[in-house]
This record gives C-alpha cells, structure tokens and sequence, in this order.
C-alpha cells in the first residue's frame, strides 16, 4: 500500500500546487488502481493491492500512453504527443527503473545454467525473477540472441 499513499500524497499536494497535469494523470492512475483493488477486492474481501500488483497497473497504463504516442507522431498532433509525453514522465516515476540489456543477459545465463532449457521455461524464469521490471519483448529478443550464440 506504501505505493498507492505515496501517490494519493502527491495527488494532494499537486492539487495544491495547482498542477493540473499532473492532477489528471494521477487521478487517471489511480482510477486504474482502485479498479485493480476492488476486482481483487470481489475474490477476497480482505486482500489489498500489493506494490507490485500496483505497478503492473502504472506498466499498463504506461503502455497505453506509449502506444497513443507512437499514433500521434503518425498522425503528426504535436500538441497530443507532448501531452503524452509529460503524462508518461508522471507514471514512470512511480514505475521502478526497467533491467539493462546486460542484466537480462546475465538473467537467462542463470536461469540456463539452473537448468530451463527451453524457450518457454527460460522466459518463464527471467520473467519471474525480474518482476515487471522487464518488457517480455524485450527479454524473448535476449533469449534469442542468447541461443543463437
């Protein structure tokens, strides 16, 4: 929960600060959020969102602001990909920094070397052990290159 306080926090004190972008992004986020613990909330009453369920949440809507400004460079809306840009700068300073490539490498060595062989269980590996911290594309390009070398 140290995660959802700490962004009600800075709702507040952009709102005193009359930061309005920054009030709308949070409020959208955490709109996402409180969905995310009342769907949990429905399997068990007592459950709470934990800080990793939570930035599963935030990597979400990360993702679909990236995906909206890739749309907008397409569509040339300077004035939408800028929007999207500081919406983005917002979410990633709750989202903890993703792995280096050189990271990753040294993930799927040791998942290998713990004996997954496979594709699938070495993907399954490194992704568990990153904890969201790595984009599956990402760590499917590693296992790739990993193997044809």
């Amino acid at each position: 929960m140290a995660l959802i306080q700490k962004m009600n926090g800075d709702l507040k004190a952009a709102m005193k600060g009359g930061d309005k972008a920054r009030v709308e992004v949070l409020r959208f986020t955490l709109a996402s959020v409180n969905a995310a613990q009342k769907e949990k909330a429905l399997k068990d009453p007592q459950a709470a969102l934990t800080d990793e369920e939570t930035v599963a949440v935030l990597q979400r809507e990360a993702k679909k602001r990236k995906d909206a400004l890739e749309l907008f460079r397409e569509g040339k809306r300077d004035d939408l990909v800028a929007k999207e840009e500081g919406d983005l700068k917002v979410l990633y300073e709750y989202i903890p920094a993703p792995l280096s490539r050189e990271e990753i490498v040294t993930m799927v060595n040791e998942a290998k070397a713990n004996g997954a062989g496979d594709f699938g269980s070495i993907m399954k590996e490194v992704m568990k052990a990153a904890k969201g911290r790595a984009d599956g594309k990402a760590v499917g390009d590693v296992i790739r290159d990993v193997e044809r070398a």
